[in-house]
Order: C-alpha cells, then structure tokens, then sequence
C-alpha cells in the first residue's frame, strides 16, 4: 500500500510539474476559459469510454451527481478560470508560491470539515515547504509590485487556491461515501467544461479553436496526462493518506516545472534557489514520512551519542 501510494505521489508532481510547460502551447489564438473547457471535455470523455471499456457503472442517485459536480466545479473549473485572470497581474513563480499555501489551508479545511488534529509536524513540514519554495522564487517575489494590480492577483490567487481545497475537501467527501474517483472525476470534468462553455456564452466569447498540431499535442497531453491520470493520481491518494499530506505536492511539481525549464528554457538556478530546493524536501519528509519512521530516523545510534543510555 505505502509503495503504491509514494507511486501515486511522485506521478502527480511529475505530471503536473510538466503540463506548466505544455500549457504554453495553449495560450494564443484560443481563449483561455475555452482552452480549460476543451481540455476537461476531452479528459471526461477519455474516462467515459475506459469506464465502458471495463464495465464500470454510470448510474448514480441525484444527491450524488450534485455532489460530483461540487467538486467539478471547484476542481475543474472556478479555480483555473480565477488563476487564469490572476496570471494577467502575477508571474507563474508568484503564483506557485501562492498556490502552495493550499498544503496549510488542506490543514485547516480538514480540521474544520473532517476534525482532523493537527499534527505539529505536518504544521512545521508545510511551513518549511513555504519557506522553501519562496526561496526558489524570491526574485519574482522580491520585485512583486505594491500596485492594484499586484494586490488584485494575490487576492484572486488566493481565492482561487481556496476554491480548490475545498475541491480537496469534497473530493474526500465523495470517497468517504463510496464514490469511485474515476466515475466522479468524469462526471466532475463534464459538469466543469459546461459551466465554462456557458460562462464563455454570456460572456459573449467568440468559439474558437485552432488546428495547429502544437496546440493538438498539448490539449491532448493535458487532458490524457495532465487530468485523467493525474488527477486521478491525486484524489486517491488524498482519499488514502488525507487531504493535508496529498496538498504537499503542490510544492514539489513547481521544482519540476523549473527542472524542465532548465532543459528546454535556459533557467540558471542560484545557491538561494538550491537551498530552497532543499527545504522544500525537508519539509516533504516532515509531512509525508511515516510518524513511525521519522521517530525512528530521530532515534537512530548516530542522533543519541550525547545520551548512550536512553
């Protein structure tokens, strides 16, 4: 169970950390809402016919498709559309460092709606998770602008980050009460493309789309891999281990995305940034490690030197 889920773990922020890549080729001609909407769409359709292919059941009660489309709303739609107005103000560094605080604010969602303690090492773990990956973006956040616009990103990102956990939350939710994730998370991302469809259609945005095979290959990768699996990755593990050690995620697929950019963009990393890489995996082993282990590893011969006789 433990390697299934670390497996679980490392494929969402390996996955994630590279749809920021991809979804460069999907900023142009095409509006960004109906971008969203055309990826969710292709996703839930994705998931529909593997459902079909393996004979999983579609028939669920009313109550519980007003729940899916809950966390359809939340995870596929409200939260991308706000970030989408946010990065108008905001850099992607700024508003990765934003989005990370999700790891707190799944803390405090899941004491609040689950009774959750909180445990004192995951509280330290998501602080030095924080400190880390603001250390790998302080250039961005240092040159941050005291103007109304900057103001308005940092609120709509934190707006947005708190939509989705409590996305998070209602994903729980939905397991605890025996809702397959891979048949919520299709009916959830149809629920999520319409509404943006129908919000583009007030909004009196033109429907557009473009045949470029740039465009073709990365909605195709963001749907297959950057939602279905993903996605699915990710509230599993969140129904398995929680919603406040699945959050941490959030601060690794940045680095990630910085190691890509590295590769393919020319990124000069700086000793700052190193050490804010290293903190940010301090504080994953904070939050993800076992209580057990961790007493274990503090235990160890080596850490008790000072007092042979404990």
């Amino acid at each position: 169970m433990l390697t299934h889920s670390v497996s679980l773990y490392f494929a969402a922020v390996f996955i994630w950390g590279s749809t920021w890549y991809a979804i460069k080729f999907q900023l142009g001609s095409v509006p960004p809402e109906l971008s969203v909407a055309y990826r969710f769409a292709l996703a839930a359709l994705i998931l529909f016919a593997w459902c079909w292919l393996r004979g999983l059941p579609l028939r669920f009660e009313r109550h519980e498709h007003l729940w899916m489309a809950l966390q359809g709303l939340m995870l596929f739609c409200l939260n991308y559309l706000i970030f989408y107005w946010a990065t108008a103000e905001l850099t992607s560094g700024l508003i990765a460092v934003i989005f990370s605080t999700i790891v707190l604010m799944n803390i405090v969602n899941s004491a609040l709606f689950f009774r959750k303690p909180m445990d004192a090492s995951m509280v330290l773990g998501a602080l030095v998770g924080l400190l880390g990956i603001t250390l790998v973006f302080w250039p961005e956040v240092a040159s941050l602008q005291q103007n109304g616009g900057a103001l308005k990103g940092l609120l709509l990102s934190l707006l947005g980050t708190f939509i989705a956990s409590l996305g998070n939350m209602l994903s729980a939710r939905n397991q605890q009460r025996r809702l397959p994730v891979i048949q919520s998370n299709a009916f959830g991302m149809v629920y999520g493309a319409l509404i943006l469809f129908l919000y583009a259609l007030v909004q009196g945005v033109e429907l557009a789309y473009e045949s470029s095979l740039p465009y073709n290959l990365s909605l195709l990768y963001l749907a297959l891999f950057g939602s279905v699996l993903a996605f699915g990755s990710y509230l599993t593990l969140l129904g398995r281990i929680g919603p406040e050690k699945a959050a941490y995620a959030t601060v690794l697929f940045p680095l990630v995305a910085l190691g890509i950019s590295t590769l393919f963009e020319n990124y000069h990393w700086s000793l700052m940034a190193g050490a804010g890489v290293a903190l940010v995996v301090l504080g994953n082993v904070l939050i993800i490690m076992p209580r057990r282990l961790l007493r274990r590893w503090i235990r160890r011969p080596g850490l008790q030197e000072e007092n042979p006789q404990r």
